[in-house]
């Protein structure tokens, strides 16, 4: 399978890596130093899960010299969707299917507005990593999974197929019965997440600790659950609980990277992670007054580093 990555960043690096190693044809695409790195060094991985190095790799900042692939996935920042989009046009065949594994709830239907539904597959990802230094992508902690499916739960040939060579890649990967359930359960978890460790920049140890922070914890997650619901989307009224028992198990010094993006003076995902949450809920009338007041005390630093700070 011909597979091209928009994004080789933590996410597309580290499994585009480990699908490459396996022997299929995975092209990156990437810019800047990072690219310069990949071209002359190859692509090299960092993780608990087994180090991994891809050397000569297939990388370009010019999606149109790739031709058709079979498979185009997305592993940009949120406010890079139509960019990615745009660059994945001219890699889309007939038979192409593309699929998201970005933070939040909207590429999906941006994916279907350029390509039509019956291109598209829904994607979660669930990964802690980051470029490290250009070429190296550092893999925290052991969790790396992939879910993936089609829109409508059916279990289709493409599906199967990707299941197949994610498990022969080693890749943690599963077929939900509902990907858009999938998709919400994470953004249930993210939001909540990179609310918290950007607001009271803290990993997660203390914030779980304190009964005040968990409570703010509960009540963004709850947030999230009610204007999924009010959506039509089939999550469990144990959802919030089942977030904060997750949150229990996890490293304490874990942090979303929001925050590692907010305190490099990087762009934020914000408008789409918090300010998701309350455009969602103002359009299905579901009050999130905890995710209001965590948009409006980040939204100055959602562009990138303010110049009074």
């Amino acid at each position: 399978m011909h597979i091209a990555i928009i994004g080789a960043g933590g996410v597309g690096g580290y499994f585009g890596a480990r699908l490459a190693q396996e022997g299929e044809q995975v092209t990156f695409i990437a810019r800047g130093a990072h690219l310069a790195a990949m071209r002359e060094h190859g692509l090299r991985v960092r993780s608990a899960n087994g180090d991994m190095s891809v050397h000569p790799v297939e990388a370009t900042d010019d999606a149109t010299t790739v031709g058709v692939v079979d498979l185009v996935m997305i592993a940009v920042k949120l406010w890079s969707t139509h960019d990615a989009i745009e660059t994945a046009r001219s890699m889309m065949g007939p038979q192409s299917t593309v699929i998201s594994f970005q933070n939040g709830i909207e590429a999906e239907d941006a994916l279907i507005a350029a390509f039509g539904r019956e291109r598209v597959l829904g994607g979660v990802a669930n990964i802690a990593a980051l470029i490290e230094t250009p070429g190296l992508i550092r893999h925290n902690g052991t969790m790396a999974m992939l879910q993936f499916g089609e829109l409508d739960g059916k279990r289709s040939p493409r599906v199967e197929k990707l299941l197949e060579i994610c498990k022969r890649a080693g890749i943690d990967a599963k077929v939900p019965d509902d990907i858009n359930k999938a998709i919400w359960e994470k953004y249930v978890f993210l939001a909540s997440l990179s609310a918290m460790t950007a607001l009271t920049r803290l990993p997660l140890g203390p914030l779980r600790e304190d009964p005040d922070t968990r409570a703010l914890f509960r009540q963004l997650a709850e947030e999230v659950v009610a204007v999924g619901r009010a959506k039509g989307i089939p999550l469990a009224g144990d959802t919030a609980d089942a977030m904060m028992k997750r949150l229990d198990g996890l490293p304490p010094d874990m942090v979303a990277s929001m925050l590692g993006d907010l305190k490099r003076g990087n762009r934020l995902e914000l408008p789409w992670l918090s300010g998701g949450v309350v455009d969602a809920g103002r359009k299905v009338g579901v009050p999130t007054p905890a995710h209001q007041f965590v948009y409006t005390a980040l939204k100055l630093h959602a562009p990138g580093r303010h110049p009074m700070a």
